[in-house]
């Protein structure tokens, strides 16, 4: 997901100027307004929004709900605590933001823009693209290159890679022109093209006028292609060039897991000791931990799985965080049964490189030869080149 997040960043930076960045039956009822500020809705976990910040946002939401400026500033901030925190409610309190807004034709650009946003964080992929159409149709939006550019996100997050590319092209003629590039470049990847992809990052990083954020999310794309195609030192060495850039949360997860892929976890536990703790940090700290030294890692391990049974309380949480959890069965419990069905629920809507990766080490471990037929079919299917999901098939 990190090229939907940066690439968008950056691109509305440099164009706009603004960083405007069938749901889950939990989140598809109406939003419940306070009628006060004592009234309780929900129990949220603790995040880096400030309580009393969080009351005022909710307070004048109340009071502007037709503003359309703070509505989004709002949705904005909530998917942020999302994905900071992996807690798909806030991605429901960003919908209630914008809910005033719920007709397509009426809805503002930047209304749709989100909405769509929210889909994706949601793995509605089908319908988050429906409303990236609907904006597409709207041929004055100042919106349309960041619409495309997630429009190709969320094809390539399907393994739809010719869409992906459809999405990409439009990009190319104009001042979005270097995002296009790049969209082009990780599609040419995944399918194996390395040399090529390979090279059109070289080409884009050569730019001495490049700010930091583009330079940073460039040399993460490099780094992912280089572990793709078993190039274990220049992954190394592309990694920690881009924590060098910018060392973000994905930068710092991504690095981690290549570490522990690279039997270095006690590298990835110094790398994360000082991150702050949310989900998909600490279930790097727990695998990584079990591996070094399996009493150490047990307060990650049991934080962890308390975690995972206060999420699997919602009924959609297989859906939202089955990647997460087949990898917990499967490198800290050992439970293989549920590794491979988790990891299977997950491939059937959710089909970046890892999830592949991980219903093949599920498969493998599990000494499953149907399913791993199933995984290579897919993989050929899509057209996917992953040596790491090649050396398990």
């Amino acid at each position: 997901m990190r090229q939907l997040k940066t690439l968008n960043s950056a691109l509305a930076a440099a164009l706009l100027g603004i960083a405007v960045t069938a749901l889950p039956a939990t989140l598809q009822a109406a939003p419940l307004t306070p009628t006060d500020d004592a009234q309780v809705l929900e129990v949220l976990p603790a995040t880096t929004m400030a309580r009393a910040e969080e009351r005022r946002l909710r307070r004048e939401l109340a009071q502007r709900p037709q503003d359309p400026a703070l509505a989004l500033g709002a949705a904005r901030r909530y998917l942020d605590q999302a994905h900071q925190s992996g807690d798909p409610r806030f991605a429901g309190l960003a919908l209630a933001a914008i809910a005033p807004w719920g007709t397509p034709s009426t809805s503002p650009d930047a209304v749709l823009l989100m909405r769509a946003q929210l889909q994706q964080y949601l793995h509605d992929f089908d319908t988050s693209a429906q409303t990236l159409q609907q904006l597409l149709q709207r041929r004055a939006s100042p919106l349309q290159a960041q619409a495309w550019l997630t429009l190709a996100t969320v094809r390539r997050v399907q393994g739809r890679y010719r869409e992906s590319d459809a999405a990409c092209r439009p990009l190319l003629g104009g001042p979005a022109a270097r995002y296009g590039i790049a969209c082009l470049a990780e599609n040419d990847g995944l399918r194996g093209q390395f040399a090529l992809a390979r090279a059109a990052f070289r080409r884009l990083l050569s730019d001495g006028s490049l700010i930091p954020a583009d330079r940073a999310w460039l040399t993460t794309s490099l780094a992912e292609l280089e572990q793709r195609a078993g190039e274990a030192r220049a992954a190394d060495d592309a990694w920690r060039a881009a924590l060098r850039l910018g060392a973000d949360d994905y930068t710092r997860l991504g690095y981690a897991d290549f570490l522990i892929d690279q039997h270095r976890s006690a590298e990835a536990l110094r790398l994360l000791a000082t991150q702050t703790r949310s989900d998909a940090t600490l279930l790097r700290l727990a695998i990584a931990g079990s591996q070094v030294d399996g009493r150490a890692a047990a307060r990650d391990i049991a934080e962890l799985r308390a975690r995972i049974a206060q999420a699997n309380e919602r009924p959609d949480a297989p859906l939202l965080h089955g990647r997460e959890q087949a990898l917990f069965a499967l490198w800290v419990d050992r439970d293989l049964p549920e590794a491979l069905r988790l990891a299977r629920g997950n491939i059937a809507r959710q089909r970046e490189p890892l999830d592949l990766l991980v219903l093949a080490r599920a498969a493998r471990a599990s000494g499953d030869t149907a399913v791993l037929r199933e995984t290579r079919s897919l993989a050929n299917a899509m057209g996917l080149v992953d040596r790491r999901v090649q050396a398990l098939l």
